[in-house]
């Protein structure tokens, strides 16, 4: 499930006060989630024009459900994501709207899910998603504790994933939430396409306004986003430093005993590049990793300069230039030297499908010992993980 982080340093007070002056929200409101919609909201019983699927869910959350559904007329499939409005006594309707609202901004872009309808009752509301056949990549990654893609399979699905975070963040928008579990396949055999999903926690960036909410979840978030800091779109790149380390080698790079070492493994950019795992990579594999799991966020490389780093760029690969990417003129790629500062950090945590979930803080300190050791996939911190769309 999605886990929201939030740091005990800053009373929520002060974050929607801070949220009033770069985004221009009321205090009432949670800073920086979208409400302008263009889909009309259904309200007439889903069952009238879809049937679901019996079996196996495609996913559950805390608040929410997905499950396979079709449409009568047409035998066309859907996944049928049904989310609760309310959550813990609050009323989060608002951002399913948000999440309504981001879909339809990434609309031209392949590399997304693709929002069909939205029907509402009242206590739901229930989006109709394009059906992704293959199932997440964490499943195939669990598959084989050593990973189920080949280097090449990792290499065409990273392109893949770079160029829909690339006209994401070249649109403003940050995903937050980048894992395995949110990223589907359109087919396993052959190996389909990548689709980005669970725009539950992205979020616009401007230029001219400080966005900083601590959220996430923990093996994936940036060290800036544990500190309070402000959120960028090399945020997102931190998270595919640690995507392509997973999809490599089976291996959680920061996982400790439980979350408090896991952040603190991450403040301290605490990851090991001699795992037996990763010796029969390329190099330049490791260099590309190395090249965005960078503490310093203006040090880490872009999404378009991802895509020109030497170990995605072979003879079989061809740009992708399909108008809907959006993505502009390139800088050099760089790779400075990553910083070996650690801060104290203080936050709480909550296992949750959106954001209206609080729980009791958690702290500890640099007297804690972080360990370097690789978790794999399949251990019980894992079990917490699971999300749906």
């Amino acid at each position: 499930m999605d886990v929201i982080l939030r740091d005990t340093q800053v009373t929520e007070t002060q974050r929607y006060r801070h949220g009033n002056q770069t985004l221009t929200q009321t205090s009432k409101e949670r800073p920086a989630l979208l409400t302008d919609i263009k889909v009309d909201i259904r309200t007439e019983p889903l069952t009238e024009r879809y049937s679901l699927t019996p079996g196996k869910e495609l996913g559950r959350g805390k608040f929410g459900v997905v499950r396979r559904c079709v449409e009568k007329h047409t035998g066309t499939e859907f996944a049928a994501k049904f989310v609760r409005k309310r959550r813990r006594g609050q009323d989060c309707r608002r951002e399913v709207i948000h999440e309504v609202s981001m879909l339809e901004l990434t609309s031209s872009c392949s590399r997304v899910i693709n929002l069909h309808e939205v029907y509402e009752t009242p206590s739901e509301m229930v989006l109709l998603l394009e059906y992704a056949s293959g199932g997440d990549l964490f499943e195939q990654c669990v598959a084989e504790h050593t990973g189920a893609f080949s280097q090449e399979e990792v290499k065409v699905l990273m392109r893949q994933i770079l160029e829909g975070v690339g006209f994401l963040h070249s649109n403003n928008i940050v995903h937050l939430d980048l894992k395995p579990q949110n990223l589907l396949l359109t087919s396993t055999n052959p190996l389909g396409d990548i689709k980005i999903v669970d725009f539950g926690l992205s979020r616009v960036v401007r230029e001219n306004q400080e966005l900083r909410e601590i959220m996430g979840t923990p093996e994936y978030v940036a060290p800036e986003t544990l500190n309070y800091e402000p959120i960028t779109t090399a945020t997102d790149m931190w998270s595919i430093g640690v995507l392509t380390y997973v999809m490599l080698t089976g291996i959680s790079p920061f996982l400790g005993e439980d979350k408090q070492e896991t952040f603190l493994n991450i403040s301290q950019v605490n990851v090991s590049y001699t795992e037996e795992e990763l010796e029969a990579l390329d190099p330049s594999a490791i260099c590309f990793i190395q090249a965005v799991l960078l503490k310093d966020p203006r040090a880490r490389l872009s999404a378009e300069e991802c895509l020109r780093h030497e170990w995605l760029r072979g003879p079989e690969w061809q740009p992708h230039t399909r108008k809907e990417t959006c993505i502009g003129e390139e800088d050099p790629p760089h790779t400075p030297d990553k910083d070996p500062g650690v801060e104290e950090l203080i936050v709480m945590t909550a296992y949750t499908l959106g954001q209206c979930r609080h729980s009791d803080s958690e702290a500890f300190s640099q007297e804690q010992n972080p360990t370097a050791t690789c978790f794999r996939f399949g251990e019980p911190f894992h079990n917490m993980q699971k999300v749906i769309y």
